[in-house]
């Protein structure tokens, strides 16, 4: 071949590659425009990764940026309206919250949500080994059914216990149903659940993984109700690292509850809508809902199950969150092991604090997760400007997930303060209209503080401008973390 004929190649093969270039960075940015046209900050970052890195960007777009899996979406959307119209829910008039707080109850019951119950008996866990031996004892004690759900259950000796207990049930006679997430618990302990299926359990997966470019839509949920009477939820998954266990996290600060009284029935929807939609399997009656006619109420505390997830064009979770923030006159305390918000949150926070209000942010000092760790960095350039306050917790893990407002109300659960949790996750809070719960949070909060370092907004400034250019990378991801 002669040098000429080479460079002429060489050439043809460079222009055709180009091309190709050109037409994915073309396709990518029209997909990510259409798909994203309601969230117009997500569709501008797609769009300069697509352009900014043809291929990668295309195949990063793909995976995460194509974030309404249509058909799927619809499909959840459609059970759950089939669902409450199969078992007509009726959850009766919405117990009475102060007058400040009414906005956020009726946007918790907006598109079909839950309302506010009054009589709740609440009992808060600031350690997962707590919570889960309450767990088990609650389960090991049940007589009807036993329904289970969770992001993450590892094959080790946690997992073990838990589904050690549900076989007891299950030997018993007890209904046992167990719905776990299909990326979360990908290597779950599947001879475990292969014996509690052949035992009487029933096990499913939801979202089975059958395009691997199709792992985006996650149930983060926790949820664990026995009886129709006793519920738990909040951050806690199935896993050693959750129980302190964990050989670089070590100590886990976590957040989880039980809770007895007229929210349960909203965890039990949830629950049965999730697992109508993965199993089939519909689900009614008195036993999965036992009425309490006779029954004092078990506590005093105003509770509302707030469940969202991206079937539903109004974002629950999300939209209390930024409300709540907005109506602050005193403090705002937030916990969460991962903050890259939106716009509005963003706003929200940037706004209350420029008021005067007291926000404050506790996340994470060692990361799990370099990704969201780093584009939170971004955005802690801009709450560090308006006078937020925020802290990295060094004695462990920082699991908890919550905001506190004014010591009247708390929104606690599975929910980060990130886009995937607030937009992309099915996730599920509670909030609290009660002003000795969020006090106990406050408290908890308050002595998380004491292991905790502040940032300091000059030192921050300052930092090497190699970091700086990493978290600017990171925050292209955003819409995705």
């Amino acid at each position: 071949m002669s040098f000429t004929h080479f460079v002429a190649t060489f050439w043809q093969d460079i222009a055709g590659w180009l091309v190709l270039a050109w037409v994915l960075a073309t396709v990518g940015t029209l997909l990510a425009v259409m798909h994203l046209k309601r969230e117009p900050m997500s569709a501008i970052a797609w769009s300069l990764t697509v352009l900014l890195m043809p291929f990668f960007g295309a195949f990063l777009f793909l995976v995460f940026g194509n974030q309404h899996i249509r058909r799927r979406v619809f499909e959840k959307r459609q059970r759950s309206r089939a669902y409450k119209t199969f078992t007509g829910r009726a959850d009766g008039a919405s117990a009475r919250v102060p007058e400040r707080w009414d906005v956020l109850a009726r946007l918790g019951t907006h598109a079909d949500g839950f309302p506010v119950t009054s009589g709740n008996a609440v009992r808060i866990y600031s350690e997962g080994a707590e919570a889960f031996d309450e767990m088990i004892a609650a389960v090991e004690r049940a007589e009807h059914h036993v329904h289970a759900q969770f992001f993450i259950c590892r094959p080790d000796d946690a997992g073990r216990r838990f589904i050690d207990a549900l076989r007891g049930c299950a030997r018993r006679g007890v209904e046992v149903r167990f719905l776990l997430d299909s990326v979360g618990s990908y290597n779950r302990p599947s001879r475990l659940l292969r014996v509690l299926t052949r035992e009487g359990g029933r096990v499913a997966a939801f979202l089975p993984i059958i395009n691997p470019l199709r792992v985006n839509l996650r149930n983060h949920r926790k949820i664990l109700v026995v009886d129709g009477r006793i519920g738990f939820t909040g951050g806690l998954n199935i896993g050693d690292e959750y129980l302190g266990k964990h050989p670089s996290f070590g100590y886990w600060r976590d957040t989880h509850f039980r809770i007895e009284g007229g929210a349960v029935p909203g965890l039990q929807h949830t629950f049965l809508e999730d697992w109508y939609f993965t199993t089939n399997e519909a689900l009614k009656g008195g036993a999965y809902f036992p009425p309490h006619p006779h029954e004092p109420a078990p506590g005093t505390a105003l509770a509302q199950v707030v469940a969202s997830g991206p079937d539903a064009d109004f974002k629950s979770i999300r939209e209390t969150y930024v409300a709540a923030i907005l109506r602050a006159r005193e403090r705002v305390w937030i916990a969460s092991p991962y903050f890259v918000p939106d716009a509005g949150l963003s706003d929200a926070l940037v706004l209350a604090a420029r008021s005067g209000v007291d926000v404050r942010f506790l996340g994470l000092f060692r990361p799990d997760k370099w990704l969201p760790f780093l584009a939170a960095r971004y955005f802690w350039t801009d709450m560090l400007a308006a006078g937020v306050k925020v802290y990295q917790y060094t004695r462990g893990m920082m699991h908890s997930k919550f905001v506190l407002v004014d010591g009247e109300w708390a929104s606690v659960g599975s929910a980060n303060t990130d886009n995937r949790s607030l937009h992309l996750n099915f996730e599920l809070n509670c909030q609290f209209f009660d002003p000795a719960l969020t006090r106990e949070l406050e408290e908890a909060y308050l002595r998380d503080l004491e292991w905790s370092v502040r940032i300091d907004p000059e030192v921050y400034a300052s930092r090497p401008l190699i970091g700086r250019l990493a978290e600017n990378a990171c925050r292209l991801f955003s819409p995705v973390l």
